[in-house]
């Protein structure tokens, strides 16, 4: 079982800098290989933000590369996503999610995939 609960939601204006933090819960015999980040905008479907690997290995999606950060510290069980230069397109219901199975990869994986293990979500607003 694997249980997941963000921090870190906020309100900035375009430009401004925000962590958010997923604190997990795990107890089955490994942590989850893959780990990451979606998001989902009113009206709009789930989607994959960032992903980062058992090794450590990060991928983004096309939108966010460049100002988002996936971070892991495997000792505090703890999922990090650091997010610069904000734009109001960024504002969503922002979900940690962990899978054992998947491809992990933000551009693949899918908010549909059985095995997802998800948190509550925290909201990011960001105004112009």
């Amino acid at each position: 079982q694997v249980q997941l609960r963000e921090s870190g939601r906020g309100s900035v204006q375009a430009g401004g800098s925000l962590r958010l933090s997923c604190a997990g819960s795990i107890s089955t015999y490994s942590i989850p290989p893959c780990m990451g980040w979606f998001r989902q905008a009113p009206g709009k479907e789930r989607e994959g933000v960032a992903a980062i690997d058992s090794s450590g290995n990060t991928n983004y999606a096309d939108s966010v590369k460049g100002r988002f950060t996936i971070a892991k510290d495997n000792a505090k069980n703890t999922l990090y996503l650091q997010m610069n230069s904000l734009n109001p397109e960024d504002t969503a219901m922002y979900y940690c999610a962990a899978n054992y199975r998947v491809t992990c990869s933000a551009g693949s994986w899918s908010a549909k995939y059985a095995g997802n293990f998800w948190g509550q979500g925290t909201q990011v607003t960001v105004s112009s």
